[in-house]
């Protein structure tokens, strides 16, 4: 009995290797495609955080600086130092009265210092319900023109480096605890002020205004220059100064602008 002959014949080399060869392609494109897709994942989520940042900075700065020479109902005789003292490339040094001087900052960054009256009102209340900075902590300080009605506030604002993660970061220093600045936003990489004196035709540096033309600020011209994190190339920015730069370090960054006028603002201080 002869069993039947049956074809033996598989799939050649050729066929094999085109094979493989399809697989490969078909590999890459999906690769390539999640790839593509992470990228601009990424740099979309890098974005928002840069915008998330700045959007902060200038929402805390600015609601600070409009409190600037802010004096609670009842204390309107009270005189203080001017509201706003500023620092081009430094950050406010010294005592909270008029003797603050500028201390350079390595990152350039200008410094604010912001002066008003706080009170349970004007201020979140601490737990014991007294006026606080903008640390949340609580102001101690007494004036006699003022007695119980208010305590007087200064908050001074800067960028740099953190001394731990080296990230830059805006940071706030209180007058509920002299001398002990916190960070508040991270990313912050400079802060950039200008100044709008009474009458004045153009905003200028804190370095370009006098001492006795404190009191006579009106508005500032507020930016900040957020960095994010690394990116796999260079990226094209304007920075605070309007000065078109390339990020060499594949950190891409944004700056932000906001001007904010003084409401309480009285010819000759508080």
């Amino acid at each position: 009995m002869m069993l039947p002959v049956r074809d033996g014949r598989g799939h050649t080399l050729i066929e094999f290797v085109i094979a493989v060869a399809l697989g490969l392609v078909v590999t890459a494109g999906v690769v390539s495609l999640y790839s593509t897709q992470r990228t601009a994942f990424d740099n979309a989520n890098n974005a928002l955080r840069m915008r998330d940042a700045g959007l902060a900075a200038l929402t805390v700065i600015g609601q600070q600086l409009q409190m600037a020479g802010f004096v609670p109902a009842g204390v309107a005789q009270y005189r203080a130092p001017a509201p706003l003292f500023g620092c081009s490339g430094g950050h406010p040094a010294g005592t909270d009265d008029s003797r603050l001087t500028c201390e350079t900052l390595t990152g350039k960054s200008d410094g604010v210092a912001v002066r008003y009256v706080g009170d349970s009102v004007s201020t979140w209340p601490s737990s014991t319900g007294q006026t606080t900075d903008c640390l949340g902590q609580a102001v101690t300080g007494t004036s006699a023109a003022l007695g119980d009605r208010g305590v007087p506030v200064v908050n001074r604002f800067y960028a740099k480096p953190s001394s731990s993660t080296g990230e830059p970061e805006l940071y706030c220093e209180g007058n509920g605890k002299t001398g002990s600045a916190q960070p508040l936003v991270e990313g912050v990489e400079r802060l950039r002020i200008r100044y709008w004196l009474a009458g004045a035709a153009s905003a200028v540096d804190a370095s370009a205004v006098i001492a006795d033309q404190w009191s006579t600020v009106v508005a500032v011209d507020l930016c900040v220059l957020v960095r994010g994190a690394p990116q796999r190339q260079h990226s094209r920015y304007t920075d605070c100064d309007g000065v078109a730069g390339v990020a060499t370090d594949s950190r891409p960054r944004q700056a932000f602008w906001r001007r904010v006028a003084l409401r309480n603002h009285a010819e000759g201080g508080l």
